[in-house]
């Protein structure tokens, strides 16, 4: 694994045990960052990820991390500290410096019901860890990001392409990218982009059971992008570590379409 331009630089990615998160881990620790994953329960995932990374001769380390109650930013950080501290003890040649300088905010809930089905604690539960944790998330982490850093939320296509079936989940995506330019406006000032990604169908473990046992379903979720695929975790990690790049500097407070051109 060759280091490229993120070398020197430590990254954040909640949610990265797999699916999108693990892909953007992967990509950013190819680019050179040192990469610090979370996982809410999955850690053989992560664990399986964070060995990858280091066998292509990257740097990472993962640790539990779940959100949705309050107070889970606060405990986010404390656990980043720990964990940056057990790896600078295994590879001292990692400092455990609690400073950062990408944070990409990509875990989150898929899911919600039908405005007549939808519950009041599923309506909660989904902006708890959709919106309050990456508000949060990010105001616990104002001291320690860098200034010229980068912030990045995945967002989703469904903020332009209704879909009542998940109602809730498309309004805490919506609340996702008002928090992303307004902060962008906030931030600006010490050289901080903060831009958010928005992926249509991505064929994940999450859509498997629909997308990749169902002919029918996976050639009509092909057939609305306008390239005439499904979308791969590696072409939404692809944009993210572009926007993590000194190449994306010029872009901030931008929401970029991830979904292959869905719905022109």
């Amino acid at each position: 694994m060759a280091s490229r331009g993120l070398a020197g630089k430590s990254a954040l990615v909640t949610g990265g045990s797999r699916g999108i998160g693990r892909a953007i881990a992967e990509r950013l620790a190819e680019d050179g960052a040192v990469v610090a994953l979370t996982y809410a329960r999955e850690e053989a995932a992560a664990s399986e990820v964070v060995e990858g990374i280091r066998k292509r001769g990257g740097s990472a380390f993962a640790f539990a991390a779940p959100l949705g109650d309050r107070g889970d930013a606060g405990r986010l950080w404390a656990a980043f500290d720990e964990a940056a501290r057990a790896h600078a003890r295994e590879y001292p040649e990692h400092t455990a410096d609690p400073a950062v300088d990408i944070i990409v905010n990509n875990a989150g809930i898929g899911r919600s019901a039908a405005l007549p089905d939808l519950t009041e604690e599923g309506f909660d539960e989904v902006f708890a860890v959709n919106v309050r944790a990456p508000f949060f998330i990010v105001q616990h982490a104002l001291d320690r990001l860098r200034d010229g850093g980068r912030i990045i939320n995945v967002s989703s296509g469904v903020t332009r392409v209704a879909l009542p079936e998940i109602i809730a989940y498309g309004a805490t995506k919506g609340a996702l990218d008002t928090f992303t330019h307004t902060l962008a406006k906030d931030l600006g000032s010490r050289g901080i982009t903060v831009n958010a990604v928005a992926p249509g169908i991505i064929d994940t473990d999450v859509n498997a059971d629909w997308l990749r046992g169902d002919a029918e379903r996976a050639e009509w979720a092909a057939s609305i992008s306008a390239l005439g695929r499904v979308g791969q975790p590696e072409d939404v990690a692809a944009i993210v570590a572009f926007l993590a790049s000194d190449d994306a500097r010029w872009v901030t407070g931008r929401v970029l379409d991830a979904t292959g051109g869905s719905g022109l």
